[in-house]
């Protein structure tokens, strides 16, 4: 196997994006030692074959390869495919523009709309693995009782049979038709938690085992993968039958009980080997593409793992951050996020607010100011997501806060989504590097801060304690949701309340 390696120089003041959606933090390259092998992992989030410079020059393969950056060059390698090396685009948007247009098109579609106009209630965090009818109706009726805006709520892991068998658990579920009647009725959209994983002990497996649509290992039996629900079979993403008989499983559910969509879980790198027999033979990454292809016939979708398929009508989560200020928490959600739109995944959603690694939630201390934050943080992004219930795990103060994030959402509802409807049109972010829009300001290291489309700047806080902050204004009148007016170019020291989530209108 022949390995393909090529060198890069990297110009004066170069830097550049791209890999991986949750090396974010990490990003712009080009100032530290950076690795990254895009045939080993996906970091648990999206993913894509391409690097990205502020100079107007790009990478991309259409097969995974590893890179380093030093300080000075970015060597590229590979043993699939032929790395493309383009120039001349002269900024970070050009050279987007360039790739988006030239290698993931935008698909002229959109997400179901609801998922940019209002905010989006999962059950993960209240419920885990305990989800049932009534709780599911209860966490709905306090969202309104709130006075919260109805949106997507999503029933998640364990509302089902074993793994595979994706029929209603009936001592938890004794009537979902019934459910899903209420939930329409009070004004939301319903989603289910689904995976590519099939139980080995179940009905399921015994039927789907000698169809041929499981994956299989190197020696030709049926692969059983760890994960982290135990050890399951995987159905085969590139085999058109196992598909096919995915589609039929979700189409019931729709067709029986009125369920308007899914989060299609996993599909990360990590459960497949290189190795495997599959009825197409591809990679690791080919398998997680394969598997969210899936998702493309229904509008109301949401994934999390993602091999390229930028510019497809998909939702992108970030991953589950912790219930904490900084590493993998509050603050990687503002770098990861434009991470994901200069990687081309225009419909993005922050992760749970305050955080959906669940074992956070099990201490006994909260930080109701971090709770507060981070909604604050999610509510200009093209979507946001609640789990944990904030009426439960805050003070009236501290509650007030987040209903009013959730609100704010809302109102700037049409704007987001005529961004969402633009970006299927010209595959642009709608949440934007400071970068991509101000080319020649210097504001390539900004990432505590962010463009929402070409006119919005937001600040959010996501430093513990922080009562003031200083904002980097582009060239420019900026009108501040205070009320205030800024000329840029300037940095700009302003007050932030917890009861604040700054934001600018360029004039």
């Amino acid at each position: 196997m022949t390995t393909r390696e090529l060198m890069i120089q990297l110009l004066p003041g170069e830097y550049w994006w791209g890999g991986r959606a949750a090396d974010g933090k990490h990003m712009p390259y080009g100032a530290s030692l950076f690795s990254v092998d895009l045939a080993e992992s996906n970091n648990a989030n999206q993913a894509s074959p391409l690097l990205i410079s502020s100079k107007g020059r790009y990478v991309w393969s259409e097969e995974p390869f590893s890179f380093r950056f030093d300080r000075q060059s970015l060597s590229v390698s590979g043993t699939e495919g032929e790395p493309i090396v383009g120039e001349g685009h002269e900024t970070l948007r050009g050279a987007y523009l360039h790739v988006s247009r030239t290698f993931f098109p935008p698909v002229p579609s959109l997400p179901e709309e609801l998922l940019f106009t209002a905010p989006q209630y999962n059950l993960w965090i209240e419920l885990l693995y305990e989800p049932t009818q009534e709780k599911a109706l209860q966490y709905a009726r306090s969202v309104l009782a709130q006075g919260m805006p109805p949106g997507v709520i999503m029933i998640d892991d364990n509302w089902h049979e074993p793994y595979g068998t994706w029929t209603f658990h009936s001592g938890r579920f004794p009537d979902p038709k019934r459910m899903v009647d209420e939930l329409h009725a009070m004004g939301f959209q319903v989603m289910l938690w689904v995976c590519p994983f099939v139980s080995a002990d179940s009905q399921t497996f015994r039927k789907l085992e000698p169809e041929g649509i499981l994956l299989k290992d190197r020696d030709g039996n049926t692969a059983i993968r760890k994960w982290w629900n135990g050890y399951s079979a995987v159905l085969d993403g590139t085999n058109p039958a196992a598909v096919q008989w995915m589609h039929g499983q979700l189409d019931a559910l729709q067709s029986e009980y009125g369920i308007d969509g899914f989060k299609l879980d996993a599909g990360d790198f990590d459960f497949y080997e290189p190795d495997d027999r599959s009825f197409v033979p591809t990679t690791r990454n080919g398998h997680c593409e394969a598997w969210a292809r899936v998702g493309l016939k229904y509008p109301l979708n949401e994934y999390r793992a993602c091999w390229k398929l930028a510019g497809q009508p998909l939702v992108q989560r970030l991953k589950d951050k912790r219930h904490e200020w900084g590493g993998d928490g509050l603050g990687a959600l503002i770098p990861d996020g434009l991470a994901q739109g200069l990687l081309g995944y225009a419909y993005t959603c922050p992760d749970m607010i305050g955080g959906g690694e669940y074992s956070s939630f099990m201490a006994e201390r909260l930080d109701p100011e971090l709770f507060v934050r981070s909604a604050q943080c999610s509510a200009l992004f093209p979507m946001m997501q609640f789990s944990a219930a904030p009426w439960r795990i805050l003070d009236e103060e501290h509650l007030r806060y987040c209903v009013e994030a959730a609100k704010l959402h809302r109102r700037f509802g049409a704007e987001i989504l005529e961004l969402a409807k633009h970006a299927a049109v010209t595959g642009e972010p709608i949440l934007r590097h400071m970068a991509y829009e101000f080319p020649d300001e210097g504001m390539e290291t900004v990432k505590d801060q962010f463009m929402l489309g070409s006119t919005l700047l937001v600040a959010p806080v996501v430093v513990k304690g922080a009562r003031a902050r200083k904002v980097a204004f582009p060239a420019g009148t900026w009108v501040g949701d205070d009320g205030s007016v800024v000329a840029g170019p300037a940095s700009v020291a302003i007050e932030v309340p917890l009861s604040r989530l700054p934001y600018y209108r360029k004039q």
